[in-house]
Formats: structure tokens, C-alpha cells, sequence
């Protein structure tokens, strides 16, 4: 009898391992530039194998390639590959599949690095770009062109945690001839596998959950073996690679991603529920709320609603630097992700990296605190929110 497929617990633990006796329980960390060979033959037969994980680091690495095969493994790919950072990912990827003259259709709230490349760096090269509302499926179909080679979705997004129907944009894609991508960081593997909805490149920040301790920096793509061929040829030119330290830090992260995730879930629907009927909160955003005007969508592709909310407090910009100031438990940090809650005020941080009409365009309102919830006891979380509210 075959045995059943293994769960996402099983395959986080289990997904890596060799069945080479005396195996460490733990992986090694290959800490080293190149691998040495035998003979000039087998030295140069590894040469001419590009995804060899014992030939030259900037290549592969052992500690790569037990990351991505866990990593293609819980998102349903046939392949994946590990690079230095989320955008190093992105930009390995967009270089990758296109050329002066293409066309590529990207959500307006998106990722401020991303919108950077696609406006800023390809735009440089010929490569045309048009930015449509993430929840109005007909504007991406109306912006198709005979030209467009890929769409690029973030889902949920940053910081409004807006919801793209995946399923139906990669269904016009795939009509005109088009790839999708999709930065699923912020759902993680656990919450949503996009390559079941029909996305062709599923892209991560490795550095928020899937490391989740706040102490690396990583990306990853998850995709077809054809495309993740194609991928890396770009990204190990650009040199994107990731250490080998911080591939064994990813590895390690992973190994509690499941349970890290479903405690991040659960603690971030408690605290939006409980904004949510705070009088000094105006509105919350959390795709888990049927306040939401994402949430059905978001039932319908996501198992849990992840870690992050944003609040909209009834005051000032300098109201909402308040509250922050009397947090005890939310650390003032970018980034989110890891295991302890961090607060972000996005209109601070978006002037050194953005205009006023991208953030006008992707909501950022500025008494809006971006909350990364961790996996604190929730009641502590939610007393402490409520009092730095109602003493600023």
C-alpha cells in the first residue's frame, strides 16, 4: 500500500533528511567556499551540472539544497531556490522572465522594492509596466497586452493586508500567454499554497516566517523545475547567493514554521477582533474580520489569516507616534514575522523609500500602525494595546 502524503508537520521535520547511516540528527553547516573532487573529470562534470550543491557555493550548497527541497515540498512545486534576500528573489525572477519590449501587469499595492525595480530599473531597459487595484479582477484583464509575459501579485499585501483572487487573475494570464508570480510572504506556505490556485512562481522573504526569529536575512522561489532553471541562470550572475550560515539558520526556522504560524494566526484574529470594538481605533484591517472586503476571498484561499494587522487610530500622525511610545510589549522595528510583536508606523518609514502619491495610492493614512503579532500569550498583547491607546 503507498503510504498517505505526509502533512506540512511532517514533511517541515522530515522533508531534508538523508538516509545515509550516521547521518547528523542536525545538518552540518557547510561553511565553505568550493568543494574539492577526486579527479579532473568529476571536478569538471560538477562544472557542467549548474545546480550542484558541491561545486562552488555561489552555485549551491548542501544547506540550499535542504532548504529548498522542504521549501517545494510544502508549496507543491517541483523545485525551488534559496537566494540572499526577498528581493534578491524578486529581481532574479522579473530579470529572468523578461526582455526589452515585454509587458508585465503588477498590482498597485505591492511592495515598495518591487514597484522600485519594475518603475525604476526595468522600466530603464525597455520593459513597460502597468499597475492595477489588486481586487478588480477586470483591470487586469483590461491591462493584458499582446506583449505582457508575467503578473506579479502580493496577496495578502502590505500594509492593508488587500486579498487577489489568485485563481481567477492566473486564469486571464494564462489566457494571454502570460506567467504569474506571486509574494506569498505574508500567508506563508502553512496559510496558502498559490501554485494550487494556479500561480506559476510563488516568491518569499525568507527573513519574516519562514525564518522567524528575526536574525537572517533570506528569499526564496518556488516553481516549475523549467522556471526555476531559467531563475537561477539570472540570479547567480547577479550573485544573489545566501550563505551558508544563514541557509542552516533558515533551515532551523523552518523546522517549527507549522506550529509557529498557527500561533500567529490565532493571535492575530483575537487582537484585531479586540481592536475592532476599541472606540480609539477607527478601523482594522485583517483578512480573518467579515468586515474585510477581502475576507471571502480570503476564505476561500487561505487556511488561516496570518500574523499581521493594521490599525487606523482616531487621531493624528503624532496621536499614533504616541501609542507607540507606550507600548511595553511591541517593539518599534521593521520587518515582521518573528516570534515577538513589532509595531511600524507606515507613513514614518514610507517618505525614505516612496512618494506621497505611491502612498496616497496604497492607503497609507497616517495614524495607521502596522502590527506584527507574535506568539506572545494573546491576552498580554491585547492589554497592552489597549493601554498605550487609551493613555496617548
Amino acid at each position: 500500500m503507498d503510504r498517505p502524503e505526509l502533512g506540512i508537520e511532517t514533511q517541515l521535520v522530515h522533508g531534508d533528511r538523508s538516509a545515509a547511516a550516521g547521518a547528523g540528527v542536525t545538518p552540518p553547516i557547510y561553511q565553505t567556499s568550493s568543494f574539492a573532487f577526486g579527479d579532473a573529470e568529476s571536478m569538471a562534470q560538477a562544472a557542467r551540472t549548474p545546480t550542484f550543491e558541491r561545486f562552488y557555493t555561489r552555485y549551491g550548497n548542501p544547506n540550499h539544497g535542504a532548504v529548498e527541497r522542504i521549501l517545494a515540498s510544502i508549496e507543491g512545486g517541483e523545485a525551488a531556490m534559496v537566494s540572499a534576500s526577498g528581493m534578491g528573489a524578486i529581481a532574479s525572477t522579473a530579470i529572468a522572465l523578461t526582455s526589452a519590449g515585454d509587458h508585465v501587469i503588477a498590482q498597485r499595492v505591492i511592495y515598495d522594492g518591487t514597484r522600485a525595480l519594475l518603475s525604476d530599473i526595468l522600466g530603464r531597459y525597455g520593459v513597460a509596466v502597468t499597475f492595477v487595484p489588486q481586487d478588480d479582477v477586470t483591470a487586469f484583464a483590461a491591462a493584458m497586452r499582446p506583449n505582457t509575459r508575467l503578473i506579479m501579485l502580493e496577496s495578502p499585501s502590505n500594509p492593508l493586508l488587500g486579498v487577489t483572487d489568485v485563481a481567477a487573475v492566473a486564469g486571464i494570464a494564462h489566457e494571454g500567454g502570460a506567467l504569474v508570480s506571486i509574494d506569498s510572504t505574508i500567508a506563508t506556505p502553512v496559510n496558502t499554497r498559490p501554485l494550487d490556485f494556479g500561480a506559476d512562481i510563488v516568491l518569499h522573504s525568507a527573513t519574516k516566517y519562514l525564518g522567524g526569529h528575526s536574525d537572517l536575512i533570506a528569499g526564496a522561489v518556488i516553481s516549475s523545475r523549467e522556471l526555476i532553471a531559467r531563475i537561477w541562470d539570472v540570479h547567480h550572475i547577479l550573485g544573489a547567493s545566501l550563505g551558508p550560515f544563514e541557509a542552516w539558520l533558515l533551515l532551523r526556522g523552518l523546522r517549527t514554521l507549522e506550529m509557529r504560524v498557527e500561533r500567529h494566526n490565532a493571535n492575530a484574529l483575537a487582537v484585531a477582533r479586540a481592536m475592532e470594538s476599541h472606540p480609539r481605533v477607527v478601523r482594522v484591517y485583517y483578512p480573518g474580520l467579515e468586515s474585510h472586503p477581502g475576507h471571502a476571498i480570503a476564505a476561500r484561499q487561505m487556511r488561516g489569516f496570518g500574523g499581521l494587522v493594521s490599525i487606523e487610530i482616531d487621531g493624528s500622525f503624532d496621536d499614533a507616534r504616541r501609542v507607540i511610545d507606550r507600548l511595553q510589549l511591541f517593539n518599534s522595528a521593521a520587518s515582521l514575522g518573528g516570534v515577538e510583536s513589532l509595531v511600524a508606523q507606515p507613513a514614518a518609514m514610507w517618505p525614505g523609500s516612496s512618494n506621497a502619491e505611491n502612498a496616497r495610492e496604497m492607503g497609507i493614512i497616517p495614524s495607521l500602525l502596522r502590527l506584527s503579532i507574535g506568539v506572545e500569550r494573546p491576552q498580554d498583547l491585547i492589554a497592552d494595546l489597549q493601554h498605550a491607546l487609551e493613555g496617548a
